[in-house]
């Protein structure tokens, strides 16, 4: 992108103004697929047993000021080390291989597909404390579709990572751009995080919005602009 940057000094003897002119480079981070087309976790990488897991637990109640020896968190580090497998299965799981089946019978299908209001719940890498709302995700298939519950467990796979809203947007729209190379990708969330309507500045019900378009949906703004509209939708 091209700034013109115009001095303020006034001409002298009907010099011509001097204009300075930066240029500035900016281009999209490119995402290392390794991100978004195997899983997070290989079978050969050393990880801490539930024995030392559950002890870092311990160790964080006493920090707090807990004794946990009292009878209420006598149980309570195996609950925390299960919720977390839970929370974070998605680091096991292979984004590419949900997109892996397609369909081909589409009558020749040729606009985009919507699936709107994914529920999601995802943890802020930034304080591990949850963030939650909705994705809104389109894509433009060349012969072939893939299953919609499919999008949304693509979603939940990112999701369940440690994660910022920026980063799942990118990740939910490369994985889709990769796998099934359609004419377009739109990824749109929406979500609040509990990390600044709990703590710090404490703004409940503050929402972030989050967008990546690629494709058709980035080179074409009336297509952009039609994806927003069914998002929306009238009476949201």
């Amino acid at each position: 992108m091209d700034a013109a940057i115009k001095s303020i000094r006034p001409a002298k003897n009907n010099e011509p103004k001097k204009v300075e002119t930066r240029v500035v480079e900016t281009r999209p981070a490119e995402l290392d697929p390794a991100e978004f087309l195997a899983a997070a976790v290989r079978a050969d990488q050393p990880r801490p047993s539930r024995a030392e897991a559950e002890a870092a637990v311990l160790t964080l109640l006493s920090y707090i000021g807990e004794d946990p020896d009292r009878e209420g968190l006598l149980d309570t580090p195996r609950r925390v080390v299960e919720a977390f497998d839970e929370l974070y299965q998605g680091y096991h799981q292979c984004p590419a291989q949900v997109l892996d089946r397609t369909f081909g019978e589409t009558a020749g299908y040729d606009d985009f597909v919507l699936v709107r209001d994914i529920e999601f719940t995802s943890q802020c890498e930034h304080h591990m404390m949850p963030f939650y709302g909705k994705a809104h995700i389109a894509y433009t298939p060349v012969e072939r579709v893939v299953g919609l519950s499919k999008l949304a467990r693509l979603t939940d796979i990112f999701a369940r990572r440690l994660q910022t809203q920026e980063h799942l947007t990118a990740q939910i729209a490369a994985a889709i751009d990769e796998v099934l190379k359609p004419r377009g990708v739109a990824v749109l969330i929406e979500a609040e995080h509990t990390c600044m309507s709990v703590r710090g500045v404490a703004k409940h019900g503050a929402s972030t919005f989050t967008s990546r378009f690629t494709g058709m949906f980035r080179d074409n703004p009336a297509e952009q602009q039609r994806f927003l509209s069914l998002v929306r939708g009238p009476n949201r």
